[in-house]
């Protein structure tokens, strides 16, 4: 309210504060589920133990939806995979997230996904273990080349482009933004060097095609 003639954008998050009067906020957010169940469908497919894990900071937003939408992908494709989860209630502590992925790997797991700035950690013990990762929210492939078969990235582009041209054309706020893989907010980036077998690529690229058609619901909700 103090810049009524200035645009702002906030996110993840749907709120405007048009309830308050607030006339030039705009939000910004992600169905983060279609990605994660991406990697849930690739996952199961690589798995060899049967086993996955998937780690966050907090049971909320775009983060939990991710992992959410990672379960769904995994049984979708393999009712009898096991699904190990945690929050680690903290989304800076990568020393937390690595002692999650230890666990999850001495428990079985062979791949594992996780989100928040903290995944350093467990990206960590999923290179030094051999054990594969799925980024999110950024590419994650230079952390670790030999293990990062894919990342999420959240690539705002076409959301600022639109936001500049609506304040250009007076549109200040009031607009809920949400990223999906058929506006290509999220994006699935393969790291070219792992090895993904083409079968498997087929059926990560018919995924896509199908949660950016519609054709195929992730049918989760935080």
């Amino acid at each position: 309210p103090d810049f009524p003639k200035t645009a702002f954008a906030w996110g993840t998050a749907v709120d405007t504060f048009a309830s308050k009067g607030v006339k030039n906020i705009s939000a910004y957010t992600v169905a983060s589920d279609q990605g994660g169940y991406v990697e849930g469908v690739i996952a199961a497919k690589l798995s060899k133990s049967g086993s996955v894990g998937a780690i966050g900071p907090v049971p909320a937003g775009d983060g939990q939806l991710t992992i959410l939408g990672f379960q769904a992908g995994a049984k979708a494709t393999n009712p009898n995979i096991k699904v190990a989860t945690q929050f680690t209630n903290d989304f800076s502590n990568a020393a937390l997230m690595s002692q999650a992925a230890q666990t999850m790997v001495a428990n079985g797991a062979d791949v594992l996904t996780g989100t928040s700035q903290a995944v350093t950690g467990a990206i960590a013990v999923c290179k030094d273990k051999g054990v594969l990762w799925f980024g999110n929210q950024s590419d994650q492939t230079s952390l670790a080349p030999s293990v990062v078969v894919a990342s999420q990235v959240y690539d705002w582009t076409p959301f600022i482009k639109q936001l500049m041209t609506s304040a250009q054309q007076g549109t200040l706020g009031g607009q809920v933004l949400t990223g999906t893989l058929a506006n290509k907010v999220l994006v699935i980036k393969y790291n070219s060097g792992y090895n993904l077998p083409a079968d498997v690529k087929a059926l990560a690229d018919k995924t896509i095609a199908g949660l950016s058609d519609g054709s195929i619901k992730t049918n989760v909700a935080p």
